[in-house]
């Protein structure tokens, strides 16, 4: 089982298992976490869900199982990041190790992102020829600053845990060993108040950009399906699966 789902008491916890892949995400893994999601949407007797990964949070999309897909719409990513964008609980991330891609653009919708210090965040969306995903294109600037979400994204630089926290992107940032114990002493502190009171306080918090939100994440979908059919994408592909071949 690559994504495990265990509860202790009003926390839920969505765990990627996949340690020997860094956590790689596949179709099946995205569609596991939304499942998970729903799962907790659904049971009142979970009020926050908890994040996580292991020594490292994600190395992003599994390129082979990426690469593979067929069907034409919207993949099982998109359908997590909706999933993900429209939940109404808190969410709580724990993130050590590499958030690579989505691994890093998923935070801009948890409601808490505790890092470690040394965690190694990236968006390398253009080092293979594709664009953001999750909203990031808008939210990022918003979270970060202009000139240093068009550096991020455009670069595909890595970010320490400690720099992002720095910046905003994660809540806070706190020695690698501690991670865990950090994030989950704050999801039992929401998951201790009126969950009424923690929902209808996070639609409010979110109710100013769910329009531009929908808007730039319709048209990230679009320009992500095309470019990954273009020839800088698919070239990119072929040589790291001719690589690793």
């Amino acid at each position: 089982m690559t994504v495990s789902v265990t509860r202790e008491g009003a926390v839920l916890t969505l765990r990627l298992d996949r340690p020997e892949k860094k956590n790689a995400l596949t179709q099946a893994m995205y569609r596991a976490l939304s499942e998970g999601l729903r799962t907790a949407e659904a049971d009142p007797e979970v009020r926050v869900v908890l994040l996580a990964g292991g020594m490292d949070f994600t190395a992003g999309n599994d390129i082979a199982d990426f690469a593979a897909r067929k069907e034409e719409g919207p993949s099982e990513a998109f359908h997590f990041l909706e999933t993900l964008v429209g939940f109404a609980k808190p969410v709580v991330a724990a993130v050590r190790g590499h958030a690579v891609g989505i691994g890093t653009t998923l935070l801009l919708h948890c409601d808490v992102v505790v890092a470690s210090e040394a965690a190694r965040l990236m968006m390398p969306f253009t080092k293979l020829g594709l664009v953001p995903e999750a909203g990031s294109s808008m939210l990022l600037a918003r979270r970060v600053g202009a000139a240093r979400a068009r550096w991020w994204l455009l670069s595909g630089t890595p970010i320490s845990g400690h720099e992002a926290a720095e910046a905003g992107l994660v809540t806070r940032a706190v020695p690698d060993d501690a991670v865990e114990e950090e994030a989950r002493a704050v999801a039992q502190l929401l998951a201790a108040l009126p969950p009424g009171s923690m929902a209808e306080t996070k639609r409010l918090v979110l109710a100013a950009e769910k329009e531009a939100l929908e808007t730039a994440m319709r048209a990230e979908r679009e320009s992500f399906g095309r470019m990954l059919r273009g020839e800088e994408a698919q070239a990119i592909f072929r040589e790291f699966l001719n690589r690793s071949g």
